[in-house]
């Protein structure tokens, strides 16, 4: 009797396993809160503005070049010094976005947060280039604020503390110099996250899951809500030109 009463229940556990790896880490995703804004496939949900410096170069009538491309986002500067911005149609409040990168190394990017479409919005920076930081916090239009903990040398394993006239951020480096070639890897997709929550907001970014810059403004600049952005920066076609910016997987959890 007792092993006729136990064969239901074991096959409903097989039912449950069978269930559970057939979806295993969409699952996953479904329920960590976030949820995805680009399926790889195509653009649907964004669009390109042309209204930003970025895109002085064609008389602000194109906004760079925009394609899905093997899943991913791709960006270029449409003509030499020509670029632009692509953002989403819906406008977010609180929020956590992330996403993978895989850009080219010399070319300026960005990651904008509650953006204008003429491109006014805290930047979680993507400027991966020699002199330029990744997940440092720069105000877009917005006022003169450019906070980071390191920069980049002449090639992207190596960084530097030494700011050069920079201003230092209020987060220590949490990778050193000498650690980061085994946490910086150029040729593989890395992980970026920004936060940000209230207004005058904080802002917080992330590395692959390690927290670089958390900073907290001091006065609201910039409505409650807005747009996600991604930049191909305008102007220098000789450093600009024929780079390539790659970003996939891009999700977001909203705070309130």
């Amino acid at each position: 009797m007792q092993r006729i009463l136990l064969l239901p229940i074991v096959a409903f556990w097989l039912a449950c396993e069978l269930a559970m790896s057939a979806t295993g880490a969409g699952e996953k995703q479904k329920n960590d809160g976030y949820v995805s804004i680009f399926d790889g496939k195509d653009l649907d949900g964004w669009h390109v503005s042309s209204k930003s410096g970025h895109s002085r170069k064609s008389g602000n009538k194109t906004g760079g070049k925009w394609v899905v491309t093997d899943g991913a986002i791709t960006g270029t500067q449409d003509m030499p010094g020509n670029g632009g911005l692509i953002l989403t149609d819906k406008k977010y409040k609180n929020f956590e976005v992330v996403l993978e990168m895989k850009n080219d190394f010399g070319l300026d990017s960005g990651l904008f947060l509650r953006s204008t479409e003429d491109g006014k919005a805290y930047q979680a920076m993507i400027d991966y280039y020699a002199g330029g930081n990744v997940m440092g916090i720069y105000g877009e239009g917005i006022g003169a604020f450019h906070y980071r903990n390191y920069s980049f040398l002449d090639s992207p394993e190596k960084i530097t503390t030494d700011m050069k006239g920079k201003t230092k951020g209020p987060t220590p480096l949490p990778i050193s110099p000498e650690q980061w070639p085994a946490f910086w890897k150029h040729d593989e997709w890395k992980e970026l996250k920004a936060r940000i929550e209230g207004n005058p907001p904080k802002v917080t970014t992330w590395i692959k899951g390690v927290k670089f810059m958390e900073w907290t403004d001091d006065k609201k600049r910039l409505p409650d809500e807005g747009a996600i952005a991604l930049q191909v920066h305008g102007g220098q076609p000789e450093r600009f030109f024929g780079k390539t910016v790659r970003y996939r997987n891009i999700r977001v959890k909203t705070l309130d």
